[in-house]
């Protein structure tokens, strides 16, 4: 995973009021709570004394701090041990005594957590911009036994569209690819990929990026690293997706179906769910074919023979490579 980066890790939902949190994410099992205020405090799930779950422990001190269910040793949401009740109250408490403390933010219905070194100033949580608070969404979420990245380059491949999702989203059998043309960011951290495909009529070249005309832009797809998607459908209606790495081998989805062209709250909801009901399938027609990729874990070189439909993949890996090495 690439270090110092914000990572969506759960839903706003997922963590209540008055209970505690353990998940795996990013290979890290962790605690998450909210103060009374409301703030998500993340720390590492284990004490510092004799390494047991903090999430099985309680919240105390009106949601200030968590309590070790094996000792009593209580931590606030720096990580600081504040009290070791074997000790007695009027004991200072030890430096060593402290567990990893991760920053968090709360932004677009999901707690993000900053995975790298302690900042003095954060950037911004990434997002689309252009999802804004005037899109409802309903959210599907399930796991597969995959690196996070094998997940991730499913939703650039542009060539399998006709194959696994024959009798989907793939019917009409459009295998000839122009293309597809990869526009970055300044940043080099978000990119915008065009897609065109047509029946190959046995005489048709598929286009280069470079010769990819502005009338061939009519469908695209977005990825912003380090870990969201998005399947541009409109104005008014999107496909979203925080690609979750829970560790090296398992990769958890957050698939929301966003849209504003209905507003009516029943009429919404019910559509809302109507379309994620459909998109599970495609993402069930991915899944059957993706988990039996190896390996399950890609990298810029690995021995896989690449085309040029693969542009996208091929930006992917390299970025990643890129941020690795600056980052990690």
């Amino acid at each position: 995973m690439i270090r110092n980066q914000w990572y969506a890790v759960l839903e706003s939902k997922e963590v209540p009021k008055g209970k505690l949190i353990g998940v795996t994410r990013l290979g890290e099992k962790l605690v998450f709570w909210r103060k009374k205020n409301g703030d998500v405090i993340c720390l590492k799930d284990k004490c510092a004394h004799r390494g047991a779950a903090l999430s099985i422990g309680k919240i105390c001190d009106k949601g200030d701090k968590v309590e070790c269910p094996f000792h009593g040793l209580r931590y606030d949401e720096t990580g600081k041990c504040t009290i070791i009740p074997a000790n007695g109250k009027n004991t200072p408490v030890p430096e060593r005594f402290k567990v990893i403390s991760y920053p968090t933010r709360e932004e677009h219905d999901f707690i993000w957590m900053w995975w790298g070194e302690h900042q003095p100033e954060y950037p911004p949580v990434p997002f689309f911009q252009d999802i804004d608070n005037k899109f409802s969404y309903k959210t599907h979420t399930e796991v597969w036994p995959v690196h996070y990245s094998r997940a991730i380059e499913n939703q650039l491949d542009v060539v399998h569209l006709p194959y696994v999702h024959h009798n989907t989203i793939g019917r009409g059998y459009q295998t000839l690819v122009h293309g597809p043309l990869v526009e970055p960011s300044q940043d080099g951290n978000e990119f915008t990929f065009w897609v065109y495909n047509q029946k190959d009529d046995g005489k048709t070249i598929p286009l280069k990026p470079e010769q990819f005309s502005d009338e061939l832009k009519v469908f695209h797809l977005q990825f912003k690293f380090p870990h969201i998607w998005q399947n541009y459908l409109g104005e008014k209606v999107r496909i979203f997706i925080a690609f979750v790495p829970v560790d090296e081998t398992h990769t958890k989805f957050y698939m929301r179906f966003y849209q504003k062209f209905l507003r009516i709250p029943v009429l919404k909801s019910f559509v809302n769910w109507l379309a994620n009901k459909f998109n599970k399938v495609i993402l069930h027609q991915d899944r059957d074919v993706v988990i039996t990729q190896q390996p399950i874990k890609t990298q810029l070189k690995m021995g896989e023979k690449l085309i040029q439909g693969d542009n996208p993949i091929i930006y992917y890996r390299r970025r990643r490579e890129e941020l690795l090495a600056k980052n990690n």
